[in-house]
């Protein structure tokens, strides 16, 4: 294995490894937890920040928790955040744990047909799907007015989650 491609396997490593103590850390919060930990408002994002043990300082992300539009018993967290050293943020998926894993989290903004992503594990809290949020995606939710996501509760049944994106140039800018 040549050393980029070790230094990259590492790289990739350290921000899973990242990636899920901040999960850890984050969820589950309790309704109560969530508000106090709330620091600001950008249009539909919470911009949360919490201390992860370990780390000097804070991380900090933006949140959205959507219903879906026809099932009022499915809901879904959506987490903007961008670890520190990290190139690209993470855009993360929380899925309740009756979703379909077989069939991903299928991502449109506005009318455009981004594409599916894998959920790659599941806590009590919920099921998680992290997608890279490099330039070319961030500039997509930014313009962006309503992101659409569907997860499966069977392998035929699709619930759909309208997140609105205003505010989140604001609040991503916040999180560089």
């Amino acid at each position: 294995m040549s050393p980029t491609i070790k230094r990259k396997l590492a790289d990739l490593i350290r921000l899973f490894l990242y990636a899920l103590t901040v999960t850890v850390i984050f969820y589950p919060l309790s309704l109560a937890q969530a508000q106090n930990s709330v620091k600001e408002k950008f249009g539909s994002w919470d911009y949360r920040c919490e201390t992860v043990p370990g780390e000097q300082g804070q991380q900090c992300l933006l949140a959205q928790t959507v219903q879906a539009e026809d099932h009022a018993n499915s809901s879904l967290g959506i987490v903007i955040l961008r670890p520190k050293g990290a190139k690209d943020g993470i855009f993360r998926v929380v899925a309740p744990l009756s979703v379909f894993l077989i069939n991903g989290v299928s991502l449109k903004i506005d009318q455009l047909d981004i594409g599916r992503n894998a959920f790659f594990r599941c806590f009590p809290t919920g099921c998680l799907s992290d997608a890279a949020l490099d330039e070319k995606l961030i500039e997509q939710l930014i313009k962006g007015k309503v992101a659409t996501l569907v997860i499966y509760l069977s392998p035929f049944e699709g619930n759909r989650h309208l997140v609105k994106l205003n505010g989140l140039r604001e609040g991503y800018d916040k999180l560089r």
